[in-house]
């Protein structure tokens, strides 16, 4: 081979890692009742970052899947198929508990476990841990209606994945969905359309459209439509008991900037049958138990994908060189890969603690509730809004090898901007804030509780929750309400990160952090902290090997 075809200053492969090589993540456990799960997070861990699973999440992308509405003999069969890739990820992420092992198996930490499952494997992929989520946010939802959860949550909480078209409660196990957007509505889910009319045996029987809905195939639905009484939450099978397909006619698959591996359509109901779910007319209030949960997913999700961004650019930088050295030993880099570390820290650590405030709300804590109320609100908006950036900022670490498809950086960038949109946008988040501030008055009282656990520990921290509770005054206004409204949940965040950063973090991270977050000392993009600042601690955390711990 000719001497101009010689290999040198590129990269190795990056494989045989693992996800739960994370100090955040790992102490989040300890600390918040999960260090019981340490052992099956580091495997799980291992397995994301193996060759064979890195390999199956990149062919679960480039092979999206594709609609069949019609057997070759005309009948209409309304199905997805998959690459083989997609189906081995499920169901291993279902046999190792992500969907739904928290409500199957209740004890003290049980959903933060399952957090940091979803965390480690939502790094190899993210696209399939969109049905893991709803199946895993379906249970509670359910429950406003005992007779059907007696015989579908066993079944929802199967560690068995079984796959394809039958009557679900002969199956092995289920996948959940939900289906509530409709065209002319978005996130305003009461201009619904979707018609009601019960039947005789207590059913209902639905006719209508639905503009997005992800994951089609799965066995069972969550969806919102107008009974007579308002509307109404259903469950909605694919397969009838009989064995009959039921009238929900696949439109087409969403052609998507991202999660491409996982399907969404357009669904048309032609007079399908459902059940009611929770009191008729309540239906928004039945549902968002589910979306609830869904909302965690996506600040677990944008942690997850951080996380898989740093990684790749600490590896890459650790081996490219330019002008004589190493481009991480550079201090201009540094900056970089430091400030992007910073970031990632203080997703996964709020990301951790919504999971135990879960937990402990699971367990009857009034207060734990009414700081996961608000604090998964803001953290919502500002955690995942942050992914997009963290991802363009992760990917430029590469350069123009980031840019190239095979890096695997251009399925992160793409999938970063859905958690944002996924559950309610920006707005929709910074409406929810306000929202809780003023119809659940107890919630600013849990959250400055939590806040102030770091009181006098770090004088920026101190200066930015008395400029936060100055701004919440202006709430006061309701024609200013609205326009502060970003700003407020932002601000929430921030903060909340802070003190959790300050308490559990290492003090090169929370000086970082409190020093450009919250003191101002920040630009306006990655790479802009303080000069002064310690970036040697917060790198090696970040490059934080198994065997050094």
């Amino acid at each position: 081979m000719s001497a101009t075809h010689e290999v040198f200053n590129q990269a190795p492969p990056l494989t045989g890692f693992t996800t739960a090589d994370d100090p955040a993540l790992l102490e989040a456990l300890r600390r918040d009742g999960g260090g019981w799960g340490e052992a099956e997070v580091r495997a799980l861990g291992a397995r994301a970052g193996s060759e064979e699973v890195q390999e199956r999440a990149r062919l679960a992308e480039a092979h999206p899947p594709v609609l069949r509405t019609h057997d070759r003999f005309g009948h209409r069969v309304d199905e997805v198929e998959f690459h083989p890739a997609w189906h081995q990820l499920m169901a291993e992420a279902v046999a190792s508990g992500q969907h739904a092992a928290p409500w199957a198996e209740p004890r003290p930490g049980a959903h933060l476990v399952r957090a940091a499952k979803f965390y480690v494997w939502a790094q190899a992929e993210a696209g399939h841990g969109c049905p893991v989520s709803m199946t895993y946010a379906a249970v509670p939802a359910l429950r406003a209606q005992p007779d059907l959860a007696a015989v579908y949550e066993p079944l929802l909480a199967s560690r068995a994945y079984d796959y394809g078209l039958r009557p679900p409660l002969g199956k092995r196990g289920l996948i959940a969905g939900m289906s509530m957007t409709e065209k002319q509505g978005g996130s305003d889910v009461r201009a619904n359309t979707t018609a009601a009319v019960p039947a005789d045996d207590g059913s209902y029987v639905l006719t209508g459209h639905k503009w997005f809905t992800s994951a089609p195939m799965s066995d069972v639905f969550l969806v919102l439509a107008q009974a007579p009484e308002g509307l109404t939450c259903f469950l909605m099978p694919r397969v009838l008991p009989d064995g009959t397909r039921n009238a929900m006619r696949l439109q087409r698959l969403k052609d998507k900037l991202g999660n491409r591996s996982n399907a969404s359509a357009e669904i048309e109901y032609e007079g399908a049958v459902a059940w009611p779910v929770g009191e008729p007319g309540h239906g928004v209030r039945t549902i968002v138990e589910m979306v609830n949960m869904t909302r965690l997913d996506c600040v677990i999700g944008a942690a997850a994908g951080m996380r898989a961004g740093l990684r790749q650019a600490l590896h890459h930088t650790a081996h490219r060189r330019a002008f004589g050295a190493e481009l991480i030993d550079q201090p201009l880099m540094r900056n970089v890969l430091a400030d992007l570390a910073v970031e990632s820290e203080a997703a996964t650590v709020l990301a951790m603690r919504l999971a135990a405030a879960l937990d402990r709300s699971e367990a009857g804590d009034a207060a734990e509730a009414a700081l996961r109320r608000l604090a998964l609100a803001a953290g919502k908006y500002w955690v995942c809004k942050r992914g997009s950036a963290h991802a363009a900022e992760a990917l430029e670490c590469l350069g123009g090898n980031g840019y190239v498809e095979e890096s695997g950086m251009p399925r992160l960038y793409r999938e970063a901007p859905l958690l944002s949109i996924w559950e309610g946008s920006g707005n929709v988040g910074a409406l929810d804030v306000l929202r809780a501030l003023g119809r659940e008055p107890g919630v600013l009282d849990a959250y400055f509780t939590e806040v102030e656990a770091a009181a006098g520990a770090d004088a920026r921290l101190d200066a930015a929750v008395a400029r936060l509770r100055k701004l919440l005054g202006e709430l006061a206004d309701p024609d200013r309400a609205q326009v502060l409204a970003r700003r407020v949940a932002e601000q929430l965040t921030l903060v909340l990160q802070g003190s959790l950063l300050v308490r559990h973090s290492t003090p090169a991270i929370a000086d970082a952090f409190c020093a450009s977050r919250l003191g101002g000392d920040w630009g306006h993009a990655f790479g802009t902290l303080p000069a002064g600042t310690d970036l040697g601690p917060v790198l090696d955390r970040a490059r934080a090997k198994e065997e050094e711990r």
